[in-house]
């Protein structure tokens, strides 16, 4: 669970990397000048990670589910070659649907306003500056989004459902509590990734406005990988104990001093 988490953070800190300095440039200077390279770059790096973070979840839920439903078997079956075998498709995944996306936006053509409303290099603000119809680039979209989005919400959805089942026929109320505290974390980061992805993405039409998409873009592109390690810290017992002990070792060093 920690090896997947690390991860996680890993993804974090490589979207943050990508988006919060050239977004706090847009808002310090009331707008930025961006190349195409560096737009396209900027969408290739974002798209990314947020497809290695779609599998990656699934791959948590199969950790749960592991876990939960078979726990004298979860050290001969999430072993450290079986995990960081794992790791390596959903990065893989993750580029393969980025890399083919990104390739086909570049080389279109884009004229008339070179202005993109958005705080980012998004899909929505880019198809609407494009010269001609879309309907190639949103065919391809949905040839290689829809898997990206559909498997890891159904390993999801099939995982939990088998660890519902297990945790209700655990005959003790603690038994039960203890299973479901296991699994807030990842549901509770689940719920919200997923929801900005689907609002902003189901369907990529040219019709949905920019104003419409910011807030859902900034959602998942910078409150959640900022919420996410706070979510994580909370509800996990060591995390919580090894930030209390810091405190105190601080605090006792202050009134040493």
């Amino acid at each position: 669970m920690y090896f997947f988490i690390s991860q996680l953070s890993v993804s974090d800190i490589l979207l943050i990397t990508d988006i919060v300095p050239n977004l706090l440039h847009i808002l310090l200077n009331n707008g930025e000048t961006i190349s195409v390279i560096g737009c396209m770059t900027q969408f290739y790096c974002f798209v990314s990670t947020d497809g290695f973070e779609c599998f990656l979840l699934a791959v948590m839920s199969y950790d749960r589910y592991v876990a939960i439903c078979n726990p004298l078997r979860y050290s001969s079956i999430m072993t450290d070659r079986f995990c960081v075998k794992l790791i390596a498709v959903c990065w893989i995944l993750g580029n393969f649907g980025s890399f083919f996306v990104t390739i086909t936006l570049s080389r279109l053509k884009f004229c008339g306003s070179n202005i993109i409303d958005h705080v980012l290099c998004d899909l929505v603000p880019l198809l609407e500056v494009l010269c001609y119809d879309t309907y190639i680039v949103q065919l391809e979209i949905y040839v290689i989004g829809i898997p990206i989005l559909l498997i890891p919400t159904t390993i999801i959805v099939v995982s939990y459902t088998y660890i519902v089942i297990s945790v209700i026929r655990i005959p003790s109320s603690t038994g039960r509590q203890k299973a479901f505290s296991t699994c807030s974390s990842h549901l509770i980061v689940v719920s919200i990734f997923y929801w900005t992805i689907f609002s902003v993405y189901v369907p990529p039409s040219r019709e949905k406005t920019s104003d419409v998409n910011k807030i859902p873009s900034l959602l998942y592109t910078v409150f959640t990988p900022l919420i996410n390690p706070i979510i994580y810290s909370l509800r996990n017992k060591d995390i919580k104990k090894a930030i209390q002990q810091t405190f105190h070792k601080t605090y006792h060093l202050i009134n040493i001093y």
